[in-house]
């Protein structure tokens, strides 16, 4: 077994010399800070050193580039929320612009010779499809518009004699577009009609 030598009082560090290292070593510490540190990391130079020997120039570049780091991450950030809000943009339609779809169901009784219309309130270019029978025979049948606003006394679509009809209407201009029946049978006779499309009233005239 090694003997192994126990240092003796004498040859331990005292308390004064460690405070004294310890002092030291934090002084080198805080001169490195100062004079190296700083200059070399964040460009700047309290005591010129840094300057003399090339350091305060090599932080200054670094902080630099840092700089243009941060502010290129803030612009991408703005571009991006600049774009979602563009994408998620909702362009809400003018007034008109908006058509409304409406729809109905409507019966009409004639007598032996009696005749009745119904007509939807349309602009220029909407359309209605609509589909009607009759409880029995035939009756005669004429689709047509009328324009008080365009002077527009009578405007044919079609016409003929039937037990049933559908079909879609487009509005040629401004004003009321429907239909006229006349029941020719010697027994009365129920029409119901079902209209759905971009119309803003309808209204049964006898």
């Amino acid at each position: 077994m090694h003997n192994t030598n126990i240092p003796t009082q004498v040859e331990l560090p005292s308390t004064a010399k460690l405070i004294k290292s310890t002092i030291i070593a934090a002084v080198t510490a805080s001169v490195l800070l100062v004079a190296v540190v700083m200059p070399a990391e964040y460009g700047i130079d309290p005591t010129g050193v840094g300057k003399v020997i090339g350091l305060k120039k090599m932080g200054e570049i670094k902080t630099s580039l840092a700089e243009e780091a941060a502010a290129d991450k803030v612009k991408n950030l703005t571009s991006n929320a600049e774009t979602k809000a563009v994408e998620t943009e909702v362009v809400m339609p003018t007034p008109e612009a908006v058509q409304p779809t409406l729809n109905h169901k409507m019966q009409v009784t004639l007598a032996q010779d009696e005749g009745s219309e119904i007509k939807v309130t349309m602009a220029k270019g909407s359309k209605v499809q609509y589909s009607w029978q009759t409880d029995g025979g035939k009756a005669n049948f004429d689709v047509h518009a009328d324009s008080k606003k365009l002077k527009i006394d009578y405007h044919s679509y079609s016409k003929g004699s039937g037990q049933k009809s559908e079909g879609v209407i487009e509005a040629a201009f401004d004003g009321n577009h429907g239909w006229f029946w006349r029941n020719r049978t010697s027994e009365p006779m129920t029409i119901t009609l079902q209209t759905n499309g971009e119309y803003t009233d309808i209204k049964h005239f006898k």
